[in-house]
């Protein structure tokens, strides 16, 4: 398994024990904001758009419909993105 296909399936499982439908040995509630400022996120990364939405595994028209609000990430998505805006360095620390 890719280091990309174990972070996508670790947000999947993190997801489901959000909504109940698998249980943990210990409860942590985890905030995942509603609202994800994508282009300031990726702005703290350095990153082009293009080199942060292959590093996150987007198409980079998805990444400019976040950046310009006509669409929001959902799902594991929002969550990949909350944790890279407390860590910015995060994919590239992980998946090189």
């Amino acid at each position: 398994m890719s280091a990309h296909d174990s972070l996508v399936r670790g947000l999947q499982e993190a997801l489901a024990f959000r909504r109940g439908e698998i249980q943990g040995a210990s409860v942590h509630h985890v905030r995942v904001p509603n609202d994800v400022d994508v282009a300031a996120i990726r702005a703290r990364t350095g990153l082009s758009q293009g080199a942060f939405a292959r590093s996150i595994g987007v198409p980079r028209a998805t990444l400019l419909n976040w950046e310009q609000g006509r669409r929001r990430p959902t799902g594991p998505a929002r969550v990949l993105l909350a944790l890279i805006d407390r860590r910015p360095a995060l994919v590239t620390e992980l998946l090189g």
